[in-house]
């Protein structure tokens, strides 16, 4: 039987034995010297080498060797970072041949579409990241880990509200009207990109926990295998699985996160706002009594916690994982939450002497969200300070006893409406509070996996997969009736949708080995189907006086039903000369749904060449390089997202109430086509890239080096359409090209290993450029951007696309300025100089796109402590400053209008300007900001410590504990609220917190 003993008795009996035996010890102790070398005969240098049960070490130098002092009958383990630890008994002379990490498991290998790689037989750029777990920071959901992790990938997270998800952009963006997300794989299974309603994020399905390495491809070399969903480059995401033979091991993870404020607007005071109505001649009787600071109302400190746990393992011929996860997160704006569970299962058994070997798993979510109304955050801003929260006013409890601007009678009254004085500042707590929006979201996914490797002809592999994912959300909005801002029936919305898509495919593998020839030959197939259904927006209330439904649409008349399908054929040849020369190719061909006969199919070829000259016999006395490779390749990618299942076809809908037909009395509803388009066909990026890889040192430093030009034509955008072709006034058309062109940089370096302390430091620059080189648009080269508007309650669209310009820029008016710097009302430049200031001087400054990325993480090692902390920073984005265009309105009618106030900011004062001139103030360069950020991600301070428990030969409980500032500073000169802003218009944002986290992990 096996006792159970915990360390600190253990430590005691050492200690207390130590006193008697430690002159013996000491007396037969000897002197070791050994020399620590790699597979390839090259020393290791800086490796650290400890005697088992003895405090300290020793490390190695620069010729590989080490020497310390140990008793005859002990174990010596020697560890370097990269490699697979070493055990080796005592003697006076030791030789240790390191292997490295992974040399077991199929050596270096990297999962890319369809298989897997050695990485360094890889020819196109790609990028692998395993999350660390000292410096992944407050992660909530997947994309967190990829925030300033890779050269070239953008990720602005959508927002600070509970498990927001990211606007992820590789080597910028390839499209104007269509998608420019990503292609996200996970675990085989290729995700379908439209996120449900309800639903907090793409991603939300996987907990990050459980991710083992994401792989991100970005050269068409990489990505073309995926064909026309690709243009936007793709992140596979592969999960943890247990190890064949494996007893089963247990981890937990659990955190709780202290969210706050990190910045809020300055807005005028009670007294401040006193004192500029007097100066504009504003009776101030008209002002209340209170000091309200309606953000203080509206935000809160919030206490969120996370927690997991797995279960791995294997018997001889199946390792298998379980997991599980739940996180309980509080928005920092009030009523907002979040709550979502996860499990995961993955079991991957083999047959017949390994031949046949399977590969399950399944994933299951539910999250339940309470959305606070977003429109809380700019009524915070705009609401009169000197009126309180609530009031015991009588004449309120129509409104919930919430201040109010009220204007007319009362509920009793069947003519009072307040639909007619919306134009009033509302009161923001009431926003919150009367709104009750709550979503619930299913998603379940699964893969299933098999490869065959023939018997007798091992080289030959049959590999199979079918996958599924199935989500349903739901959404309900409810409205009291004591809501300002609504109608006095109040108002219920029911939203449900539903989707599920299959991907099945089978490919054959063929890889031998030539002597110093090696080839590598697949092709296959695949079918994908997308289908998703659901009920629009049905709303009802109910008429306080008399119980009449008020506005009920049946759920008949809302449903929908939409679905597309992808066919596919692909193949891919590698081919390795003496390990040094290397060649890819691939060609894919699609044929989608999405698009009218004859416009069915794309084809998407590419090929890459690559030479390691590391391997070079004129490179064999260089001991300290590890690696030196070129590459080059080029693909074809393309693109479909976006795009709506049937626009190529006249989908026949019911028209309006305005479209009725009336016979009799009675009026009939008619049916009228959809707006079409049978000419759409597929948008494509022609990539061109070159790039090196480095290490040295023992891999103790490496660097790649990413040049590339990305040519997308057949480019998608909505244009007006000519009077009498189709319903509608646009029209998605394929009418221009776009050109990507940029550098990425990344280094990952050991500067420091000694045999107490490690400095590890990786760092990352990507600088990318865009223009359209292209834009049939009728009679014109631009298009309008219609996301987004300028501020002051105009529909003036503020972005605009045009040859020769970048993406999304700004469209805007040329501001005039005084000699003292001071920007004058109403005074642009007359660029077209015709004498009348129109669109016509209108010109094209800046983007929101950056010019460079930048991430920076450094780690410090010391014993059993760490401390890291990572940076990003970016360059050249710009952002339209919504919240001072909106308050340059500094005059009476500006102040007071509607029977009520409408507070401002010192800024807009000091600006002085009245919004009296003209409508063009909002739409003035001034308003256009230098958005450069440098934000400081996350700083962790962590100890791992050894088990706390020992059950025979077996140790439980060792982990680490850790704490966490999550978004502690940003250094920028943009005075918004954040200069992360993705569509670039800064428009009363959810603020991303401060938050600060205590975690701990333990294995058992």
């Amino acid at each position: 039987m096996k006792h159970v003993k915990f360390s600190n008795t253990l430590r005691i009996a050492a200690l207390t034995g130590g006193l008697f035996l430690s002159a013996s010890a000491f007396a037969q102790q000897v002197v070791v010297k050994g020399h620590v070398k790699d597979a390839t005969g090259e020393p290791i240098i800086g490796a650290t080498v400890r005697v088992a049960g003895v405090e300290g070490g020793a490390i190695t130098d620069a010729n590989g060797n080490f020497t310390i002092s140990a008793n005859p009958k002990s174990t010596i383990t020697i560890s370097f970072i990269g490699y697979e630890p070493a055990t080796v008994t005592a003697g006076q002379n030791v030789d240790v041949v390191m292997k490295e990490a992974g040399a077991t498991q199929l050596k270096d290998m990297v999962v890319i579409g369809y298989g897997k790689a050695k990485k360094a037989d890889l020819t196109g750029s790609v990028t692998v990241m395993k999350p660390d777990e000292l410096t992944k920071g407050v992660t909530n959901n997947a994309s967190d880990l990829l925030v300033g992790k890779v050269a070239g990938v953008d990720v602005q997270t959508d927002g600070g509200s509970p498990g927001a998800g990211a606007q992820i952009r590789i080597r910028g963006g390839a499209s104007l009207s269509a998608s420019n997300d990503p292609l996200y794989v996970i675990d085989g299974l290729v995700i379908d990109n439209n996120t449900a309603t309800g639903m907090s994020n793409i991603l939300a399905n996987i907990n990050p926990s459980d991710i083992e390495t994401f792989t991100v491809l970005k050269s068409a070399s990489a990505t073309a295998i995926y064909g026309s969903r690709a243009s936007n480059g793709v992140v596979i995401i592969t999960t943890k699985k247990g190890s064949s033979g494996q007893r089963p091991t247990f981890s937990y993870n659990g955190d709780v996160t202290v969210s706050t404020v990190r910045k809020k607007y300055d807005t005028l005071n009670a007294s401040e706002l006193k004192k500029l109505a007097e100066s504009k001649g504003i009776d101030t009787n008209l002002l209340g009594d209170a000091d309200t600071d309606w953000q203080d109302e509206i935000l809160r400190t919030a206490v969120s916690t996370s927690h997991s746990v797995s279960m791995q393992g294997g018997l001889k011929n199946m390792p298998y994982r379980v997991s599980a996860g739940y996180n309980a997160a509080n928005g920092i704006l009030r009523t907002s939450w979040m709550h979502r569970f996860n499990s995961s299962v993955n079991v991957a058994p083999s047959f017949l002497d390994k031949h046949l070997n399977f590969n399950f798993t399944a994933k299951y979510m539910y999250e339940k969200d309470r959305y606070a109304d977003p429109g809380a955050i700019g009524a915070a801003l705009a609401m009169d300070p000197t009126r309180p929260v609530r009031t015991d006013d009588p004449d309120y409890s129509v409104v919930g006893g919430y201040y109010q601007t009220l204007q007319g009678a009362s509920f009793n009254d069947p003519n009072w409406t307040k639909t007619s004085y919306s134009q009033t500042p509302q009161n923001p707590v009431a926003m919150l509070n009367n709104k009750h929006c709550v979503a619930n979201a299913n998603d379940i996914s699964g893969n299933a996996e098999v490869d065959y490797k023939i018997h007798g002809f091992e080289d030959l592999h049959i590999h199979a997969s079918l996958g599924a994912q199935y989500t349903a959300t739901s959404q309900t909005t409810d409205v009291a009736r004591t809501s300002y801002s609504d109608n006095y029936y109040g108002r219920q919305e029911f939203m449900d949708y539903y989707k599920y898509n299959i991907v099945g495919n089978a490919y054959a593998q063929y890889m031998h080995q030539f002597g110093d020839h090696h080839v590598d030959i697949m092709a296959g197939a695949e079918q994908s189907h997308y289908h998703r259904t659901g009920t629009g927006t049905y709303g009802k209330g109910t008429n306080p006086l008399t119980g009449e439904a008020y506005n009920e649409k049946l759920r008949s008349e809302t449903e929908w039903a939409t679905h597309n399908s992808l066919v596919s054929y692909f193949g891919r040849f590698n081919y390795n000369l003496l390990d040094r020369y290397l060649l890819t190719a691939t060609f894919r061909a699609d044929g989608s749904s999405r698009f009218a006969k004859g416009h069915k199919w794309g084809y998407f070829p590419s090929a890459a060449l690559a030479w390691r000259m590391s391997e070079e016999p004129f490179m064999a006395n260089i001991h300290w390089l590890n690696n030196l490779k070129l590459r080059f390749d080029w693909g074809k990618t393309g693109q479909q997202n976006g795009i709506d299942d049937f626009y190529y076809a006249p989908v026949y809908v019911r028209g309006d109430q305005f479209s009725q037909y009336a016979f009799g009395d009675t009026y009939y509803y008619t049916m009228r086509p959809n707006k079409y388009n049978g000419k759409l066909t597929w948008e494509k990026t022609e990539t061109w890239n070159v790039g090196v890889d480095f290490s040295a040192l023992n891999n103790r430093v490496g660097f790649s080096i990413d040049g590339y030009i990305r040519n997308t034509r057949d480019l998608l955008a909505n244009v007006s359409a000519t009077a009498g072709t189709t319903f509608g006034d646009q029209l998605l058309q394929n009418i221009g090209s776009l050109r990507n062109y940029g550098l990425e940089f990344s280094i990952d370096a050991k500067p420091i290993v000694t045999k107490d302390f490690t400095w590890a430091v990786t760092y990352n620059v990507g600088w990318n450029k865009n223009k359209i080189t292209e834009l049939k648009a009728g009679a014109q080269d631009w298009v309008w951007v219609n996301s987004t508007t300028a501020a002051r309650g105009t529909s003036t669209r503020l972005q605009r696309n045009k040859v020769g310009e970048p993406i999304n820029s700004f469209f805007v008016y040329q501001q005039v300025y005084d000699d003292n710097g001071k920007p004058i009302e109403g005074l642009y430049v007359d660029r077209d100089h015709n004498g009348v200031i129109d669109d016509g001087d209108r010109y094209y400054y800046k983007s929101p796109a950056p010019d460079v990325i930048m991430g920076l993480t450094s780690k410090f090692l010391y014993k059993n402590w760490d401390l890291s902390f990572s940076l990003r920073a970016s360059l050249g984005n710009y952002v339209y400053y919504y919240n001072l265009a909106n308050k340059a309105k500094v005059c009476d009618s500006g102040l007071y209008s509607h029977g009520a106030f409408e507070n401002s900011n010192p800024e807009a004062v000091a600006l002085g300007f009245t919004g009296l001139t003209t409508a063009m103030n909002s739409v003035s360069d001034y308003f256009i900001r230098n958005a450069s950020f440098l934000k400081c991600s996350n700083i962790t301070l962590g100890y791992t410590f050894p088990a706390l428990m020992k059950c025979g030969s077996h140790e439980y409980f060792a982990g680490r504990v850790y704490f966490t500032v999550q978004n502690p500073f940003i250094i920028t000169k943009y005075k918004g609220l954040d200069p992360e802003v993705a569509n670039g218009v800064d428009k009363d944002p959810y603020p991303r917190p401060v938050s600060f986290q205590l975690g701990v992990h333990f294995d058992f």
